[in-house]
């Protein structure tokens, strides 16, 4: 019997791990609890390679080793075990994860991929690589929603290869899109990678959250970018689409009123109004086609005056009047003086002048001050408010330039929508609304209220759950049975995730006791690296990790380790986590342990073999090293955000 070569590959690290492990033990002149330490994560890392539980090697690992510390002790392993177990149950981060996971199944059961697909491809069919570009924006917009990354890429291998194949695209450039992009789940929020490295190194979810999210898009835009070269340089490897994959059906509604599938929509349909193509097309048809059609026009004017609104209406000024209690002293002298001690030579407060205070004559009154003739507005001034950003009498400012700026430019954009709506384009357009712009809305109304801080992660997962439910309703998708198995994955994947927190939690414990960090951390220390040296180094390690490792291994065993460490070389938490996300895409693209090449193989036809998924791979992780870089050369794509919504400064 021949044994393949994946797992040739795997027995060899797994001798490698054993002989590093052998050898640090012999070589060491002293062997201290520390190296018990090191040879314990080495034993756990060959035990989860050799097909053991993640969770309960975990657990059964540091239970065994805790007992050796404790010399022999059950009552002290059993309290440590049992404390640790508490302080991960008492973690709240970790409710939002049942619940984004229960929102990622009924999204997926709605079964709106499909028209997703559809409806993309057809939107972006004049691109080079239109079907591969379409594939890689379904994923990232139905990863986004789900988060679940073997759900993607498998009902992506059953809608977007057989037409990817049918159209003449090669093996290697499908199968490296659907499974790159299926896998964009892992870091574009919300991320269940996320919230478990924020619960295991003490980071806010909500900034790795906003910090995450340019990084998913420029590494969605990077693949993007790659496939739209490919198919521009090598057109045999993605042939463009035939017309009769182009053409859309109109309506037969719409075959009577438009004189051509190219015939622009907006006149079309005004005319009919009033014209002879209405004699066999209900009023009502013609003015529910206009208003899909007025949707875009409409919403860019809601928002227009939304932000007109907002901008000439500060909150600020509103408030600025507000009196603290117990002050008794009128507006006007608090904004004059406010509590500024009296000008006077001493300290304390001066006696008033020999003569006493005296009140004015008769004859002078109250006059005002000379030359107050002069303060006065020239004729046909405008008013305060007509500089941008000086407050008018009631409390408006002026809209600035960058406002009408941003006007034009939207309504030039709006000006060319529908100078190229056709008919054919507004079908495509009307299945969009049908597919894409629910999920917009669920994701943006999930994502933006945890970054703009209007909900915690646990009350956007809430809302994320409802929505999803909704969808699954109105799409008529929501059976016993959906609900059920939802329910069912919910329960099963929360319970995998607590478990290796649990596991995860006590492993860290008897690391730390038997003083295997503090090793590790003088390893590192006397190697005297530099910041850029330590980061390659971290990463280099958690890329090989990769390999025979999956994320949450990686996260729950190998994070505890790194995170003491930053400090000493002055890293970010957040930007390594930032980092780490992006690094562990290899985790689900990396051999011998793709899982996102043996879901793709599981639905994909008899003659894709798995060597072509992985080298159809191979340039998507380059992608990702390249982002990685991009990341480590120009900070601010992950962290601008954070700093410019959280900034304390």
């Amino acid at each position: 019997m021949t044994i393949r070569r994946e797992l040739w590959f795997g027995f060899a690290l797994m001798a490698l791990i054993g002989i590093a492990a052998l050898y640090m033990l012999l070589s060491v002149p002293k062997i201290e609890s520390g190296h018990v330490g090191l040879l314990m994560l080495s034993l756990v890392v060959v035990a989860i390679m050799l097909g053991f539980p993640t969770a309960f090697t975990l657990m059964g690992m540091g239970m065994i080793f805790t007992w050796l510390a404790y010399d022999r002790n059950t009552t002290k392993t059993l309290d440590l075990m049992v404390q640790s177990a508490f302080k991960v149950m008492g973690n709240d981060v970790l409710i939002s994860i049942p619940l984004f996971v229960f929102m990622g199944y009924l999204v997926e059961r709605a079964n709106l991929i499909e028209k997703l697909f559809r409806s993309l491809h057809l939107a972006l069919v004049r691109l080079p690589g239109a079907l591969a570009v379409a594939t890689l924006v379904t994923c990232a917009v139905f990863a986004t929603a789900t988060g679940i990354v073997g759900a993607v890429v498998t009902l992506m291998g059953l809608l977007a290869l057989p037409a990817m194949l049918r159209a003449g695209y090669s093996v290697q450039l499908s199968a490296g899109a659907i499974t790159a992009g299926g896998c964009l789940g892992i870091l574009i929020p919300p991320s269940v990678l996320l919230i478990v490295y924020g619960a295991t190194a003490g980071v806010s979810v909500v900034q790795l959250y906003a910090g995450a999210f340019f990084p998913g898009l420029m590494l969605a835009g990077l693949y993007i970018l790659y496939v739209i070269i490919v198919a521009k340089i090598k057109p045999s490897m993605a042939p463009p689409l035939s017309m009769a994959d182009r053409f859309v059906p109109l309506p037969p509604l719409s075959e009577k009123i438009a004189p051509s599938h190219a015939s622009r929509a907006l006149p079309t349909l005004l005319g009919a109004l009033k014209g002879r193509r209405n004699r066999d097309v209900p009023t009502g048809y013609i003015l529910k086609q206009l208003f899909i059609v007025l949707l875009p026009a409409l919403l860019f004017l809601v928002v227009a005056l939304w932000s007109y609104r907002s901008i000439t209406h500060p909150v600020a000024e509103e408030v600025s009047t507000m009196t603290r209690i117990g002050d008794t002293a009128a507006p006007a002298a608090r904004q004059e003086g406010g509590l500024a001690e009296p000008p006077g030579e001493g300290t304390g407060l001066a006696e008033p002048p020999s003569e006493g205070l005296k009140e004015p004559t008769a004859a002078e009154g109250v006059k005002e001050p000379p030359g107050v003739e002069g303060v006065r507005e020239p004729p046909g001034a405008a008013p305060a408010a007509a500089v941008p950003g000086t407050a008018a009498a009631d409390g408006t400012v002026a809209a600035p330039r960058s406002y009408w700026i941003s006007l034009g430019v939207g309504a030039a954009v709006l000006a060319a929508f529908y100078a190229l709506l056709s008919f054919t384009r507004l079908e495509v357009f009307k299945m969009l609304l049908t597919s894409f712009f629910p999920l917009l809305i669920l994701i943006l109304a999930v994502l933006g209220s945890i970054v703009m801080g209007l909900a915690t992660p646990t009350e956007a997962a809430a809302v994320g759950a409802l929505g999803g439910f909704l969808l699954a309703v109105a799409y008529r998708r929501l059976t016993f049975n959906v609900v059920k198995e939802s329910v069912f994955l919910t329960a099963k994947t929360s319970a995998m995730v607590c478990w290796l927190f649990v596991g995860s939690a006590i492993f860290s414990a008897a690391f730390a006791l038997l003083g295997g960090q503090e090793l590790v951390e003088r390893w590192v220390l006397s190697m005297n690296l530099s910041k850029t040296q330590f980061l390659l180094l971290s990463q280099a390690i958690i890329f090989v990790l990769g390999w025979p490792l999956e994320w949450t291994e990686i996260i729950v065993i190998f994070m505890p380790i790194f995170i003491p460490l930053l400090d000493n070389f002055g890293v970010d938490p957040l930007f390594f986590g930032l980092l780490v996300a992006l690094n562990l895409q290899t985790a689900f693209l990396s051999p011998p342990v793709a899982m996102a090449a043996f879901y793709l193989k599981g639905v994909s036809p008899p003659h894709v073999s798995l060597n072509q998924i992985f080298l159809g791979m191979l340039p998507f992780m380059a992608i990702q090293v390249v982002a990685i870089f991009l990341l480590y050369m120009f900070p601010g794509i992950g962290l601008w955000l954070p700093q410019l919504l959280y900034s304390r400064g």
